[in-house]
């Protein structure tokens, strides 16, 4: 890969083109995991309970153009959120960008395809089950998507 190639280390992310900025989600889908947040100490909780509508062999969403109207609680990952991005795990292309980092070895953009990152561990295929299944939240908290990426 060139420079010219590695795009997201010499544009910011305000200036990338929207291709730019959707290039960068590496399709991991751990953003598509509940959540839960403890009320008294504000510390967020990852599980292994995926959204309804995720193909969790593909890691993708099976409905993404009406996911806002289907999921309430789905959140667009965009520049308008990014005081937000500290909920989205340490590896997330969007979180490490602004805060600095490159992205992970295995990313897409640097592979050329997702075979890595899912050789890697790093997205939610076979770790997951359909929240609609799931029952307590409580009883699926994990830790694995909060893993970094080792650098």
């Amino acid at each position: 890969m060139t420079n010219d190639q590695a795009f997201w280390r010499t544009t910011s992310l305000d200036e990338m083109t929207d291709a730019q900025w959707e290039s960068l989600c590496d399709g991991c889908a751990k953003c598509c995991l509940s959540k839960l947040i403890d009320d008294e100490t504000e510390e967020l909780y990852y599980t292994n309970l995926a959204c309804d509508l995720l193909d969790t062999k593909k890691c993708r969403c099976t409905d993404y153009q009406h996911r806002f109207a289907r999921v309430t609680d789905c959140v667009k990952v965009s520049l308008k959120h990014r005081e937000s991005f500290g909920w989205l795990p340490p590896t997330c292309a969007y979180r490490r960008l602004s805060e600095g980092k490159d992205l992970p070895a295995w990313h897409p953009l640097l592979t050329g395809s997702k075979a890595a990152m899912h050789k890697a561990g790093q997205s939610v295929r076979g770790k997951v089950i359909h929240e609609s299944l799931g029952g307590d939240p409580e009883d699926h908290i994990v830790i694995w998507p909060l893993a970094d990426c080792g650098d």
